[in-house]
């Protein structure tokens, strides 16, 4: 069979970074003990009144189609929640609901994006926008961000990168997966001053700015001058522990959102409009659960951060965000991809190669915060054993 080139954009180092997960369910499933710190999938369920809502929605019949841009009701509780969250005053007119962040991200790539345009984007990166970015024909300028500034910007970098022919926008995530870096105002003003001076768009998924904790979130969005050219992707995955509900929306200005929606018609039509009950009562709902896991990341990131800082062989990057912890392994005289494999088949831990997120993270591992803080000391426990063990004197 004949194929589309565009499946050949679809992979890249990134698509192979599951595979240690991977074994790692497996072994789970044929019964064995692992702890999975590879995946930020939350370990808290969904609140009640979430759950309610959505069954009560189902009960009262609401399985057809819904609005292509969303419920209404939802789509003006999304655009006071953005508010809330960011500071920039939007109406529902400037949100699309779609099927979650991933997807978000791709139909706005979509809508950006042509065959040669160029995206700057920070690395390390989440591993699937090589893949969304190509799809859409584009290519990648790269912006490193270096784990001796805390993979912060520096806006020389920046400036270096907005200079290169063929350059449409940047795409950035913030608070950051992997790093866990949050983005500090000076690094959002140069972000914007590039942006407005250079006439590009700014494409932010910022599904953890909740989860910020050790600095406010700072939505480039809401800068002066930004609102005609900034998207805004979130999603309440992490936010209220929703990963499997498939619910997210992008904001932005509205000649975006015309585009977008025809995009969203030809791709799913509508979101359930069951689940868009269950996201208007997380919006707008209790928040005590909420306000609870974003305590619990913080947690358990400090702890992590406090208890693999101890070991002579490993150097830990404190979280600012999210849900994500990145370990610099390389003192151990391992590899990242050694080191990790290794850890899997000795101690039953899994995580992600820091690698596959770009080479700024090479030597590094990304471990994920979900499990409740005795279990995350076991992580712990077990990583430094490992250390311990294969470090080379």
């Amino acid at each position: 069979m004949h194929f589309s080139s565009r499946v050949e954009r679809l992979g890249g180092k990134g698509s192979t970074a599951w595979g240690i997960h991977f074994r790692g369910v497996e072994a789970q499933r044929r019964g064995e003990e692992v702890i999975l710190l590879s995946v930020g999938d939350p370990d808290f369920d969904s609140a009640p009144n979430i759950n309610a809502a959505l069954k009560a929605s189902l009960d009262a019949g609401d399985t057809h189609y819904g609005d292509i841009p969303g419920d209404p009701r939802l789509r003006a509780a999304i655009a006071r929640y953005h508010t809330r969250l960011t500071g920039q005053e939007v109406e529902a007119e400037n949100v699309v609901v779609i099927a979650g962040a991933q997807s978000a991200m791709f139909a706005a790539a979509q809508v950006l994006l042509g065959p040669g345009d160029a995206v700057i984007v920070p690395s390390p990166r989440y591993v699937t926008y090589e893949a969304l970015i190509g799809a859409a024909g584009g290519t990648i300028v790269d912006v490193p961000l270096y784990p001796e500034r805390g993979f912060h910007l520096d806006p020389a970098d920046l400036e270096k990168a907005a200079a290169q022919p063929g350059v449409r926008g940047l795409m950035l995530t913030t608070p950051n997966n992997p790093t866990g870096a949050v983005m500090t105002r000076e690094e959002i003003e140069a972000v914007a001053d590039v942006a407005k001076r250079r006439d590009l768009w700014v494409l932010t998924d910022e599904v953890y700015a909740s989860l910020a904790h050790e600095r406010p979130h700072i939505s480039p969005a809401s800068l002066p001058g930004m609102a005609e050219r900034a998207i805004t992707v979130c999603s309440l995955s992490k936010s209220h522990a929703m990963t499997g509900f498939r619910i997210g929306w992008a904001v932005g200005p509205r000649d975006f959102v015309e585009h977008y929606c025809r995009l969203v018609l030809c791709m799913i039509y509508s979101c359930p409009p069951f689940i868009q009950a269950a996201a208007l009562e997380a919006i707008e709902g209790d928040q005590t659960a909420q306000k609870r896991m974003k305590e619990a990341y913080r947690a358990r990131g400090r702890l992590v951060f406090e208890r693999l800082g101890q070991s002579p062989h490993l150097s830990c990057h404190r979280p600012e965000g999210g849900m994500f912890v990145m370990v610099d392994v390389r003192r151990t005289g391992l590899s990242a991809e050694a080191f990790a494999n290794g850890l899997f088949e000795e101690e039953r831990v899994t995580t992600l190669v820091g690698d596959a997120f770009g080479p700024e993270a090479g030597g590094h591992l990304r471990l994920s915060m979900t499990y409740d803080l005795p279990v995350m000391e076991d992580a712990c426990n077990r990583i430094l054993r490992f250390a311990d063990r294969h470090a080379k004197r």
